[in-house]
């Protein structure tokens, strides 16, 4: 029996390269997946590649605006009385934008980037919280970036960003210590941020065959790191930032 049997996993950001890739193989390995997105076409189109390549795949799309905080409450609320509980919650949401130069650096990337990385987070994270509380194997994961740890001075709006999250993410790893110990004190619940460099799908591989990407994390191989969050002891995971490119 796979460790994501039973499990009822929601995807934020799903139709995208690390979302498809994550949700299939989150639903091959027997999870329930509740994959979100805002728009309903891709949605639809990507419910109906998983359901044909993974047969038997217990797989649902929700349209999703993570920018309405009471929207992404309710579809928190709406899972766990749907399930009875909600053992993940996987946010893939991605942006970037940069310049030339530090002096190049426009504001308003700045203010994409709040809304489209921090905002979007803030929001999951809250929502998803208390349920993944219950949970005995409550997972929140979300992808980091090296740039974060060592900005460029035209990346200076999304290393701030991912900075942002990566701190929002290590407080919630804080509170499910705090609040979630089992008998031994150790905590039942674990936030995560897995860190890349960049990602790479089969389609950008196939457009550039001539490229090395170097450093970067294939989509595959992000969401083989993803549904193994489950393998693991949530005291082994809880605040960890999980390298998958070079530090």
């Amino acid at each position: 029996m796979s460790s994501l049997d039973s499990k009822v996993i929601a995807v934020a950001g799903a139709s995208g390269p690390a979302g498809q890739a994550t949700v299939r193989r989150l639903a091959a390995d027997g999870a329930t997946v509740v994959a979100a997105d805002i728009d309903q076409q891709r949605l639809d189109a990507l419910v109906d590649r998983v359901r044909s390549s993974v047969p038997g795949a217990k797989i649902t799309g929700q349209v999703i605006d993570l920018l309405d905080p009471q929207e992404v409450h309710d579809w928190a609320d709406h899972l766990e009385a749907e399930h009875g509980h909600v053992d993940g919650l996987l946010h893939l949401v991605g942006g970037w934008r940069g310049s030339k130069t530090f002096h190049d650096s426009r504001l308003d990337d700045w203010d994409f980037l709040h809304d489209t990385v921090v905002r979007t987070l803030q929001h999951t994270s809250l929502a998803f919280q208390p349920a993944l509380l219950r949970s005995p194997a409550g997972r929140y994961a979300m992808i980091g970036a090296a740039a974060a740890h060592k900005p460029t001075a035209g990346g200076a709006a999304y290393a701030a960003a991912k900075a942002a999250t990566e701190a929002w993410t290590l407080a919630m790893a804080n509170s499910f210590l705090k609040e979630t110990t089992d008998a031994d004190g150790a905590p039942t619940a674990a936030a995560v941020i897995l860190v890349i460099k960049a990602l790479v799908s089969p389609e950008m591989r196939a457009e550039k065959p001539e490229a090395k990407f170097a450093g970067f994390t294939d989509t595959a191989d992000l969401a083989d790191h993803l549904a193994a969050l489950w393998d693991r002891p949530a005291a082994e995971l809880n605040g960890q930032h999980l390298w998958l490119t070079a530090r």
